[in-house]
């Protein structure tokens, strides 16, 4: 081999090994920077958390029936004999105020006549308090009721003051619920037969 070979085979080697001395200053400088973190305390996946803060603005909404009371209807047929028919009103209810206030439902009413023929002033009547439940779509605090039954209806040639039929305490009865009473018309024996009529009045008062 000549020395201008030789020139170059050495000049080959030092190429090729020149990338193995800078990877090896690589694996150094690694090396000392983890070094300094680790001095620190610190951690690479451990960078500074920053508190935030969350907020949510809820509003007051109102107190109303979801949808107007339904008329009542009853259905007798003479037998001779005392009757009571029974029938369902279901009182859809939505506090939706958020302010734990409480509500109530009152209710008043006409004489049931027909013509020149009527029913006792005293013919409607609850017997059980009225069932409470969650409409569907809302979790609901179910209403606390105080009222004492049996309730009667007031009636009269012209609606009496309303009373209470149904309540809900303070900090309970908000959200969407329904109420639903079992009205009760007593018929006695001696009936005349008719199409009787009556004019109901349901409020919903905010307060028990």
């Amino acid at each position: 081999m000549n020395e201008h070979s030789a020139h170059a085979g050495n000049d080959a080697i030092e190429r090729r090994a020149r990338p193995n001395v800078g990877g090896r200053r690589h694996v150094r400088r690694l090396g000392l920077v983890a070094g300094l973190v680790a001095v620190a305390g610190l951690s690479l996946e451990g960078l500074p958390a920053w508190a935030t803060t969350g907020t949510a603005t809820v509003s007051a909404g109102s107190l109303a029936f979801v949808s107007s009371p339904p008329n009542v209807t009853f259905s007798a047929t003479l037998s001779g004999l005392d009757q009571t028919v029974n029938s369902t009103e279901a009182i859809d209810v939505s506090d939706a105020t958020g302010s734990g206030t409480g509500w109530n439902v009152t209710a008043t009413s006409t004489t049931f006549t027909a013509g020149a023929k009527t029913l006792s002033t005293s013919a409607t009547t609850l017997s059980a308090a009225p069932t409470d439940a969650c409409d569907g779509g809302a979790t609901c605090t179910v209403a606390t009721n105080s009222i004492t039954y049996p309730y009667t209806l007031p009636a009269a040639t012209s609606a009496p003051t309303a009373t209470k039929v149904f309540d809900g305490a303070a900090n309970t009865g908000m959200g969407n619920q329904t109420v639903t009473p079992t009205w009760k018309l007593s018929i006695p024996a001696n009936t005349l037969a008719g199409a009787y009529t009556s004019t109901w009045t349901i409020s919903l008062v905010s307060g028990p």
